[in-house]
Formats: structure tokens, sequence, C-alpha cells
């Protein structure tokens, strides 16, 4: 979905565009936000993230040029999103394979030489919340060189919330851009998509990871990080994150009335409410100093 920016709204923020060809995105109130969007791996490159995650399946499709970029210039902080760090997360998590009637005959994992066997979670659930890392310019040699560490950024636990009345308002939208990172359709019997979605107004930042799983007639699988920034003064700035996972089998739901029709289903954010929530936690990132 493209977004058409009125000149006059982006002056009026405080924001510009980034003139990069590869990337796009703006800078607004000391942050750099954009998008890169590359083409599906190749053969040779998703033999290399096979050797890299010690694994010999990927999910069909995945974008492994593409990503979300959100960096905090004055602090160096960036958090971003790309495909390889959420299959590590579902390489790492590992959760047991969904049954399923079908299960012995999906043939479209292995090899024609190699017996088909489902002991892997072929549905890359990830429990994926994002990337970040401390950039910092280094000016002893004049270089300019990047160094990159973790370790001074913080999470900590919160009981805010994140406030969605204030993303309801008529704010102009800035940037707004959406970014696959992988899909599979499990051999017809279903999908299983990470996206994450990025929106820019005058006044704060807003985005949603989400991981979306179908497993037709089966299962339903929600996983859903959403982070907000609201700009203020520029001084100290606070990221609210916060993760849900929803899950309900097809059998759960049509238990409590609800239509069993797949056509029902292929839209997430219709049918979220309608999962129960199995996991809720909020967290919060508040930027110290140098800002």
């Amino acid at each position: 979905m493209a977004v058409e920016v009125d000149e006059k709204d982006l002056k009026a923020a405080g924001a510009e565009l980034l003139s990069d060809s590869d990337r796009r995105g703006l800078r607004i109130h000391g942050w750099e936000i954009f998008s890169l969007k590359g083409s599906i791996l190749n053969s040779s490159t998703r033999l290399q993230w096979e050797e890299k995650l010690q694994t010999s399946h990927l999910p069909e499709m995945v974008f492994g040029d593409s990503s979300l970029v959100l960096k905090h210039e004055s602090s160096g902080t960036k958090i971003y999103f790309n495909a390889f760090d959420a299959l590590a997360g579902w390489k790492q998590e590992a959760l047991p394979p969904v049954e399923v009637p079908a299960a012995a005959k999906w043939k479209f994992r292995s090899k024609p030489s190699q017996q088909v066997i489902l002991d892997y979670d072929y549905t890359f659930t990830t429990p994926y919340c994002g990337s970040e890392t401390i950039e910092a310019g280094s000016n002893k040699n004049g270089s300019g060189n990047i160094s990159e560490t973790s370790s001074s950024i913080c999470w900590e636990d919160c009981d805010e919330q994140i406030d969605v009345v204030s993303l309801a308002s008529k704010e102009p939208i800035l940037f707004y851009d959406e970014v696959v990172l992988y899909e599979d359709e499990l051999a017809d019997n279903g999908v299983s998509l990470l996206t994450v979605k990025v929106r820019v107004m005058p006044s704060c930042w807003f985005l949603l990871l989400r991981f979306w799983l179908r497993v037709d007639g089966v299962l339903m699988r929600l996983r859903d990080t959403r982070m907000h920034c609201a700009f203020g003064d520029g001084t100290n700035p606070v990221i609210l994150r916060e993760s849900c996972w929803r899950e309900a089998t097809f059998q759960s739901i049509s238990a409590k009335g609800y239509p069993s029709d797949l056509a029902e289903y292929s839209d997430p954010s219709i049918i979220s409410e309608r999962l129960p929530v199995i996991t809720h936690k909020t967290l919060k990132l508040v930027f110290h100093g140098n800002l």
C-alpha cells in the first residue's frame, strides 16, 4: 500500500524523505526509519543459510535482503527486523511439529531419496521480537568505522500499555511500508507468514511485527509484537514493546459457535480477537544520556 505524502505535512513535522535509491524512508525528530526490499533467496544463498542455521529446512519464500530499520541517530540505537534473525529464533525455540492428518503425505520437505519424518516445526513459528544494536562512529583514527554492541540496550518490564486511542487520531501518515520476511504455504495446507509494518506520523512511529499461522482445519496461531515511540520533545524518548501470543484449534473455535469455513480465516486482523491469549508482555526501552 503506497501512501502519498504531502510536502507540507513533511515540512510541518520537521521530516525529510531519504534520497537513497535502494531504500524507502525518512528522517524525523532524530530518527532514521527506512525499509529495504530484495528478492527471494537464491539456491546458493539458501544453502549458506541452512549451513549457518544448522538445518535442512527453510520456508518456501525467504526474503533475505529485506529489512526494516529504525535508528536513533544521536544514541546510535538501532532496532531492525530481518528474516535470518527470525529463523534463528525459530531454530532455537524448536516447537514440536503440529499434528495434522495429512502429515504422512507431506513429502514437500524432503528429497525423493529421503524418508519423510516431520521431526521439526515445519510452521516456522518464531518468538522473534526484533533485533537491536548500538552503533557508534569511531573518530580515533578518522576512519569513521562503525562498531556495534548490544550490551547497552536494556528492555525493562512495565505495566504501561500502548495508547491505541492516540494511534487512531487523524494525523497525516508521513511514511508507511510493509516488509515480508518469509512465507510458506504449507503445501497448500495453510499459511505461515512473517511480516513487519511501520507507520510514521508527526507525533510518533508505530510498528507491527506479525507471525501468522493457519494450518487448515487444525490450528491458528498469531504472534504479534507492537512497538510505539512518541517523539515528544526529543529528550529521553521511550519505546513501548508489547508482545502477544494467541492460539486456538479449529475445533475449539467451532465449539464456541464460530464458523469453521476456511474462507472466514484469511485475515488475521479480523479473527485475532477470537483467539485466546497464551502470553502477553509489555517492555519499555528508555534512552538515557548523550541525546
